[in-house]
């Protein structure tokens, strides 16, 4: 899987299962490469055993791929619980600590300081948070990197530690004697998270954020930062955290992530010259049936469109076609833009898209920020779970509510007549520009919230206090 080889894993998790079925992740492991590879024919059935798996106490799945499957999210606190138990037993409560008129210190742990998503929005944050009251430390346990985002964001630091070297036990041992005050997990249930440190407690306060978008289900992760959209308060039930509404959207973004100077052509990207262009950036794991058929009967209804999406395992690219003739689409009507090495080209290029068609249940995230930063609308349905509510998150914030629709029929209705009435498309692209310099693409905005929840979070520490539900306003003051 890490060497991007989906067909040969897939077979050899197929065989690892019918070695042992039962075995703890294989069948859930399986299905994640499906996604993939927008292999859909056994979907239906492999959900069945994932969900009877869980509902049976097992551990079919991780947590993370489950984001993109079901839209439950007291289905995905089950499954995030049962895995946190292969951590919990080693769990180690820290007693509260008196003030000491020292700063507040706060510690960002991660596995994706260096070129990343995660880096890539939070590295204005890490600049622009403040140093009069607060020491700031990363603790860095991804692969190793050198590139300038790694060099950038470790700059932003008092103190940048890389421990990849170490235990679990020796960097919570670290972060002990460095007296970390509230650790921040920017990672989760993502790539080379490494959960076992909150178990273990790495400081009095312990909160989740960003990288993750879902509960942990973490004996001792006391916090996960969000807003109000993506978890309303009916859902705190289904997170095992207690929860942090930040203002506005809780993601944050780098202004200088804009689209760069270079100049792309329709005709250079593979796209027609006429017609409306739709288009879809996110991963193809992203990618569910019931998406991809409101897809084609979008195309169907408007004459000489096109569907742009983001290059893809050469099996998904297969898979995609056919299904576009099994629905009576012509195949190259879907068009495969490959990646870009540079932020500011991508940027650029995406400017030829006319409308982003959103996933769900996991929606467009940093791919939602990248479409509207270069100026193209996002069209979104929002779900229950914060995964599927994201992007909804980010059109309220910048006061696009029309774009957030209930269902798929507003869904499909929505895009073609946008598709349809250049007029109202024109509209909406120049109130989407008017936006541009709104709060959502303020990083200091969202520093000044993330230092007001970190103050208040550990103030119930000191305090004797448990952990519960704060909402911070705008300006960094607690509701």
């Amino acid at each position: 899987m890490r060497r991007r080889q989906h067909v040969e894993a897939l077979a050899a998790y197929e065989r690892a299962e019918a070695l042992k079925p039962g075995r703890d992740y294989v069948v859930g492991q399986a299905l994640f490469i499906r996604q993939q590879l927008c292999d859909w024919r056994v979907l239906d059935a492999s959900l069945e055993r994932v969900v009877e798996g869980l509902r049976r106490g097992h551990k079919p799945i991780h947590p993370f791929p489950l984001l993109s499957l079901i839209d439950d999210p007291a289905l995905h606190r089950r499954c995030a619980e049962l895995h946190a138990t292969e951590h919990a037993a080693v769990h180690r409560p820290l007693p509260p600590r008196a003030p000491d008129g020292r700063k507040l210190r706060v510690g960002y742990f991660s596995a994706d300081f260096r070129d990343h998503a995660v880096s890539q929005l939070m590295a204005e944050v890490f600049e622009r948070h403040d140093r009069t009251e607060f020491e700031w430390f990363g603790f860095a346990f991804g692969p190793p990197s050198d590139d300038a985002m790694r060099r950038r964001v470790s700059a932003a630091f008092d103190r940048f530690i890389d421990v990849r070297a170490l235990d679990d036990e020796a960097v919570v041992r670290l972060a002990r004697e460095l007296e970390i005050d509230v650790a921040v997990d920017l990672t989760g249930y993502t790539q080379d998270g490494r959960p076992g440190l909150f178990v273990r407690r790495c400081a009095p306060v312990q909160i989740v954020y960003l990288g993750y978008p879902g509960t942990t289900g973490l004996p001792g992760m006391d916090y996960i930062a969000a807003d109000p959209v993506v978890v309303p308060e009916e859902a705190f039930p289904h997170y095992s955290e207690k929860v942090i509404h930040l203002p506005g959207c809780y993601l944050p973004n780098d202004g200088g992530r804009r689209p760069g100077p270079r100049r792309f052509t329709r005709a250079g990207a593979g796209l027609p010259e006429r017609g409306f262009v739709f288009c879809c950036f996110n991963n193809s794991y992203k990618i569910r049936p019931a998406d991809f058929a409101a897809w084609m009967r979008i195309l169907k209804a408007v004459d000489g469109a096109v569907l742009w999406l983001s290059d893809a395992p050469p099996a998904a690219v297969d898979n995609l076609r056919r299904e576009a003739a099994g629905h009576g689409v012509d195949p190259g009507r879907l068009v495969f833009a490959p990646r870009m090495p540079e932020l500011g080209d991508h940027l650029a290029r995406l400017r030829l898209a006319d409308l982003f068609l959103d996933t769900s249940p996991y929606n467009a995230h940093t791919t939602a920020i990248d479409a509207l930063l270069a100026n193209v609308p996002l069209l979104t349905c929002p779900g229950r779970s914060f995964a599927s509510r994201v992007a909804a998150s980010l059109l309220n914030d910048l006061g696009l509510h029309e774009l957030v629709v209930p269902d798929l029929e507003a869904y499909e209705r929505t895009a073609v007549t946008l598709a349809r009435d250049p007029a109202a498309h024109a509209a909406l692209r120049e109130r989407l520009a008017r936006a541009q310099g709104t709060a959502l693409f303020d990083g200091r905005r969202v520093a000044r919230g993330l230092e007001a929840a970190y103050r208040a979070a550990h103030r119930r520490h000191v305090a004797g206090l448990p952990p519960d539900h704060l909402r911070i306003e705008a300006g960094g003051r607690l509701l």
